[in-house]
């Protein structure tokens, strides 16, 4: 029968130490987590810093089958009525706001300087609480209502402001690209141009589970599609990309050609 040996008291003394110390970065890990979690809410609920520049910041409000979505219209400088302005719409990526977008793509200063307007519309957290677009909830049409609600406000910013309605572009990074790519889809005679940058074509993932596997790559769009006019599609992505999989840059083109 084997003797079980006690601890040493030095070992005891050790072991306690280690405990405590794992006790205090577990919690340390926790305030940190829990603090960043806190200042992610606060960004994306705080007031619009949007940066200064050439043209007029307006802010709106549309309302259409998915609710009501803010947004924020640039203007650039001495813009007149009787003008026809391109309009380009900016649809921000998960985890950021219109501000942020506006702030990291600097879109406005190179609307000031082309002379064109820039709509960004927001996202609702109460409609998804990282702010992403519900660009793959196609099976509820809950996609479809978002998507007509963009619409609305665009129809907004070309009933207020001075839009060359036929040059109107979408351009989205992650999240807003796979949206862009829906509004592109959907509504092809309402754009001149779509941008995506790390986005997802429509038809990789048409409810909440399949987001994952179409982001990843393993759940690509049909390549058979309605023919049709589409506009004009610009694809950006980096080749290393560890969220967004590249192979969904290649599905969204060759979906457009096959159109």
């Amino acid at each position: 029968m084997s003797r079980r040996v006690r601890p040493s008291p030095l070992l005891r003394a050790i072991e306690r130490a280690t405990t405590a110390m794992t006790r205090r970065a577990l919690r340390a890990g926790a305030d940190a987590a829990g603090k960043a979690a806190a200042r992610g809410v606060e960004a994306m609920s705080a007031p619009y810093r949007l940066p200064v520049s050439a043209g007029d910041w307006i802010p709106g409000q549309a309302i259409g089958p998915a609710g009501l979505r803010r947004f924020r219209l640039f203007r650039p400088a001495d813009v007149r009525s009787s003008d026809r302005l391109p309009l380009l719409v900016m649809l921000h990526g998960c985890g950021q706001n219109a501000a942020a977008f506006a702030r990291s793509t600097r879109m406005d200063r190179l609307a000031a300087r082309e002379r064109f307007l820039v709509l960004y519309p927001e996202q609702d957290l109460a409609a998804n609480p990282q702010g992403c677009w519900n660009w793959y909830d196609t099976r509820s049409h809950r996609a479809e209502a978002e998507a007509a609600t963009l619409i609305a406000a665009i129809d907004q910013a070309c009933l207020l402001y001075p839009v060359d309605r036929d040059a109107v572009a979408v351009a989205g990074l992650s999240a807003g690209a796979s949206m862009a790519a829906l509004l592109a889809v959907r509504w092809p005679e309402r754009f001149c141009a779509v941008a995506m940058h790390a986005g997802v074509a429509p038809g990789a993932a048409n409810s909440a589970a399949g987001v994952l596997a179409a982001m990843r790559g393993r759940s690509l769009p049909p390549t058979a599609v309605e023919r049709g006019n589409r506009p004009p599609l610009l694809v950006i992505h980096g080749s290393e990309d560890r969220v967004v999989s590249v192979r969904n840059a290649h599905a969204a083109a060759e979906q457009w050609a096959a159109a």
